[in-house]
């Protein structure tokens, strides 16, 4: 890096690491504010979008919501937002990218994430102090470790990654498995559209919307559909994801969303295992301790979520049955609310015994 970047304040470094992890959490703020632009998706290189996809994946057991965990959000401020221009580092695998490790599409891609949106950005935090810092998504890049690109995200856009009211769950390699990014913007803004009270036609989208909101220019609703949605579908319908139907009636297309479409990967067969055996243990928790829905929803967020929490809740939980027997007493003595009291005050010490809740002992999971 340059003598610039040495003044700047790094304040953690993250490296990209192979998983068999499916999804990610893909935050709206950060899709509304980097993504699209007066309405508009950007017009962005796939490459370039593999690598934001990388980014979320490499950072993804840091993401919290702000309204479940506010002492996490004050951890985060005291790190990251008391100064200007903080940064964090990462290191992403350049065949991860790009699997051909062209040189060009890799320099053209984080060229584009270092000059897109580039300008000085003012933030306040909860204490209402300003912090300030530049650049664009990301800032120098280059080659520390041969294989790998290293480079700087500032406190800025890290927060909008990290810190996240609202989000969605995104198949993580839908940007590894498509080769253009017109079908993953598609992807990305199909997945937002709400199933309750969708038409049974699907959702009704004017052609001027379409064509402003993905830079085309078709003069009726066939030539889109025939020419553009076909081809969008058709990539998609090759992920194990998400996809769609559609019809036209003169300006006006309708989408309807297909989700969950048949597993194509074993990893996807995993993923789906994992989903079965949460809801599974979801139901017992409810059910053995009289969990009312109301006292429910933190947990079951915790538990859904954040696989570690999920971890950490099931070892304390094991925890709380040993302590039961010991005292002779009927586990479901506890019931509602008296049971996760009494859940969340061993999984406290079960955290402080973790290198994480060593290094962050307010980082608490909360459970109701």
């Amino acid at each position: 890096m340059n003598s610039n970047s040495e003044n700047r304040k790094v304040r953690k470094t993250y490296f990209w690491k192979n998983s068999s992890v499916d999804y990610i959490y893909f935050p709206n703020e950060f899709y509304d504010d980097y993504l699209m632009k007066d309405g508009s998706f950007v017009d962005i290189p796939i490459t370039a979008l593999r690598i934001i996809f990388s980014i979320v994946f490499s950072v993804k057991n840091q993401q919290f919501r702000p309204e479940d965990r506010p002492k996490q959000l004050s951890l985060f401020e005291n790190e990251f937002e008391t100064e200007n221009n903080v940064f964090v580092q990462l290191s992403i695998k350049n065949a991860e990218i790009s699997p051909s490790q062209s040189s060009d599409q890799i320099l053209k891609a984080y060229e584009f994430l270092v000059k897109y949106k580039m300008k000085w950005y003012k933030s306040l935090n909860s204490k209402g102090i300003e912090i300030k810092s530049y650049g664009g998504l990301i800032s120098n890049p280059s080659y520390k470790q041969r294989g790998y690109t290293v480079f700087l995200i500032s406190q800025y856009w890290f927060r909008k990654i990290i810190v996240m009211s609202e989000y969605n769950t995104v198949l993580y390699k839908l940007a590894y498995n498509l080769k253009n990014s017109k079908p993953v913007l598609f992807a990305l803004w199909l997945n937002r559209i709400p199933d309750k009270n969708l038409p049974i036609n699907g959702l009704p989208i004017l052609l001027s919307t379409f064509n402003k909101k993905f830079n085309l220019n078709y003069s009726t609703a066939g030539d889109f559909c025939t020419k553009f949605l076909y081809q969008v579908k058709k990539n998609l319908d090759r992920t194990p994801w998400i996809s769609f139907t559609y019809s036209f009636t003169k300006n006006k297309i309708y989408i309807k969303p297909i989700r969950s479409q048949k597993p194509k990967s074993e990893n996807l067969i995993d993923d789906m295992q994992i989903v079965s055996n949460v809801k599974y243990r979801l139901g017992y928790f409810q059910r053995r301790f009289d969990i009312l829905d109301t006292s429910f929803e933190k947990f079951t967020r915790e538990y859904t979520l954040f696989p570690i929490h999920r971890k950490l809740i099931e070892t304390s939980y094991k925890q709380f049955i040993k302590n039961c027997r010991k005292q002779k007493l009927n586990s479901t003595s506890f019931k509602d609310k008296l049971f996760l009291e009494e859940l969340q005050s061993i999984l406290i010490e079960e955290y402080l015994k973790t290198p994480t809740g060593k290094k962050f002992p307010n980082g608490i999971p909360v459970l109701f």
